[in-house]
């Protein structure tokens, strides 16, 4: 961290004056500084070819650091996941802060130090921005937005119309891993070994499915607010098929389970932040499961049910002892600002 004149976010770092010059100067454009973002122009060109994707997202998580990650690289990560959701590797990323005045340079700059990390695992560049700074008690510490844009790989066919009953649900790593970490952490919560959160960038592995699937993988869909649940009946939804998933298959840590239980949730419906749902055609998804343990996002991925023409709209839990229950929709808020 550099040696800087002032330890706290004033107001005057969002005046647009000096203050907001050396804030961006010394720590925004310095580390996170590419070709194009020293332009530090009121926008990016760039030329971008083949087929393209574009998502924003913003995050108010709260702690903004937790174990296993900070809300800067958790942005970062988080738009980078949406695109690859569509098949999409990210190439640009805009990144803008809403500050709560007081918040310490020493904060901030761990917040910088988390978007250069995951900017430089992703290979994304920060293009563009905005700095705000608002009055103490209107904005938590920070508030991120993000949008970004990527190029879609050439065999991806990613949409729900093309799933169908046989199709197989996988999913690439443990359930609620993010946001049992998150609460762990607001509860003072202590287990033998760390909960740590999830997050991490998933482009890389998206495309080395892509790569050899294609057009097999029918659907992804990273779950974060609502979890696996609300993705899956999302899809029943849209769909008007069946959605069964396996009790026995589903890979939770025992510690993560534990909390659950501990604190009332179910993990069906918690946030992840570094694993995806994917709808892949039966004859590939022993292969992409074979992939994904590949690979380091990967090594926990399972085969977790399949799509079926009974219980058309529905998803359906099928129990270790062999019962069935319905799987609603979330009602209410389960877990507040987890992302």
């Amino acid at each position: 961290m550099p040696k800087f004149d002032f330890d706290v976010i004033t107001m005057g770092h969002g005046s647009g004056g000096l203050l907001t010059h050396r804030l961006l100067q010394s720590g925004v454009f310095d580390i996170l500084k590419n070709e194009l973002l020293d332009q530090q122009h009121d926008g990016a060109s760039f030329e971008l070819e083949g087929r393209t994707a574009f998502s924003t997202d913003s995050y108010v998580i709260s702690p903004i650091f937790f174990p296993g990650g900070n809300i800067g690289e958790l942005a970062v990560n988080g738009t980078v996941n949406d695109l690859a959701m569509c098949g999409a590797d990210a190439k640009y990323l805009s990144l803008a802060f809403i500050i709560e005045e007081g918040l310490s340079m020493e904060a901030f700059w761990n917040v910088l130090t988390g978007v250069k990390y995951a900017v430089q695992k992703t290979g994304v560049k920060i293009v563009t921005g905005d700095t705000k700074v608002v009055e103490k008690g209107k904005g938590d510490q920070l508030f991120i937005n993000t949008s970004g844009v990527g190029i879609i790989h050439p065999k991806a066919q990613i949409h729900h119309d093309h799933i169908e009953a046989g199709d197989k649900i996988i999913i690439s790593g443990n359930l609620a891993q993010h946001g049992i970490a998150i609460m762990s952490k607001r509860q003072g919560l202590e287990f033998e070994t760390d909960i740590v959160s999830d997050t991490a960038n998933l482009n890389h592995t998206v495309r080395g499915l892509l790569d050899v699937i294609g057009p097999d993988i029918k659907f992804m869909r990273d779950p974060t607010r609502g979890g696996l649940a609300s993705v899956l009946n999302e899809l029943a939804e849209i769909r008007k098929l069946g959605f069964v998933i396996e009790q026995d298959a589903l890979p939770i840590d025992e510690q993560v389970e534990g909390a659950c239980e501990m604190l009332g949730l179910d993990p069906l419906y918690v946030a992840n932040e570094g694993s995806f749902v994917a709808i892949v055609s039966p004859q590939h998804a022993d292969l992409a499961v074979s992939l994904l343990h590949a690979d380091p996002n990967g090594v926990n991925a399972r085969i977790i049910g399949e799509v079926t023409r009974e219980h058309a709209g529905k998803v359906m839990l099928k129990s270790r002892i062999g019962g069935h229950r319905v799987v609603g929709y979330l009602t209410g808020e389960q877990l507040p600002r987890i992302c």
